[in-house]
């Protein structure tokens, strides 16, 4: 038989499995950033007030008054350059209860404030808890890294856990 008549082998299996493993990971890795990167996105929106208060007005607010989304009451300073106001809401008022006074950071530009020391920081970061915990699944599932997905999972868990606990 010729030389040029030789039937060329079939491609081997390996390449298209490696491909098609190389793609799961690719895939699922930027999904599992994206749902860590959305977590710290909704968490930033009150964690900066509250991690770095810095120029900002800090003071106590007493609840007067609660609704289903939000609590109000008058506003206290305790910095300098603060000034006190007769109506502060406070936004989400998870574990607040009327008559109680809180220690709260105020948003600039706005009547909005938010619990400040370790409960309103740990609370902030709620949701980068959460999606600590939505990533995990997808580590274990998607990136088979049982390991990393376990200690995703128990770093979520303890965020909300202390943060419930502190709340």
């Amino acid at each position: 038989m010729p030389a040029s008549r030789r039937r060329r082998a079939a491609p081997p299996r390996r390449s298209r499995s490696t491909a098609l493993r190389v793609g799961r990971v690719a895939s699922m890795g930027l999904v599992a950033l994206l749902i860590l990167i959305a977590g710290v996105w909704a968490s930033w929106g009150t964690a900066q007030h509250v991690m770095l208060p810095g120029g900002r007005e800090k003071g106590t607010v007493v609840v007067t008054r609660c609704g289903e989304e939000t609590c109000t009451g008058p506003f206290t300073p305790g910095s300098a350059g603060a000034t006190a106001r007769k109506s502060m809401t406070i936004a989400e008022p998870i574990a607040v209860e009327v008559g109680q006074t809180y220690a709260v950071v105020v948003k600039p530009d706005s009547n909005e404030a938010v619990r400040s020391g370790p409960a309103g920081i740990l609370y902030a970061w709620v949701p980068f808890g959460g999606a600590l915990l939505l990533a995990s699944i997808i580590v274990a599932g998607g990136l088979r890294k049982a390991r990393l997905a376990w200690v995703m999972a128990g770093s979520g868990v303890a965020l909300v856990t202390a943060a419930f606990l502190a709340v």
